[in-house]
């Protein structure tokens, strides 16, 4: 009999192997496992480098084609209509905006005053 949350317990046996086998491993080199999981985990951080690259030049483009008028929601759309569209969330997008320096245009209320309004009421 299957049940429906098989696939839960096998993922976790697996994850759990996988932290046994990386531990043994480190124990007969002698080396501790944070050097082991820093090493593994470096390539991840290499590919985000790159992918932010291209972003970051994506999201400068679409900036200056805005007129530095566009905010993160925006670039975000735009990002996303593009022919090789791309997945980024906002909080990225701000995140790469900061890194480059891009500060968007935006136009203040102006504010009324209704000092005299109430001058007049008394």
């Amino acid at each position: 009999m299957i049940r429906n949350n098989a696939h839960i317990y096998s993922v976790s046996a697996t994850v759990f192997l996988y932290r046994v086998i990386a531990g043994t491993m480190c124990d007969v080199l002698q080396i501790p496992k944070s050097t082991y999981y820093y090493h593994a985990n470096s390539h991840g951080r290499r590919v985000l480098k790159m992918e932010d690259k291209e972003i970051s030049q994506e999201i400068s483009r679409i900036f200056k084609e805005s007129r530095n008028n566009y905010g993160t929601r925006k670039i975000k759309k735009e990002l996303s209509r593009l022919s090789q569209p791309k997945h980024v969330s906002r909080r990225r997008i701000s995140r790469l905006m900061n890194e480059l320096g891009l500060v968007s245009n935006y136009t203040v209320a102006p504010s009324t005053s209704r000092i005299r309004h109430r001058v007049m009421r008394r």
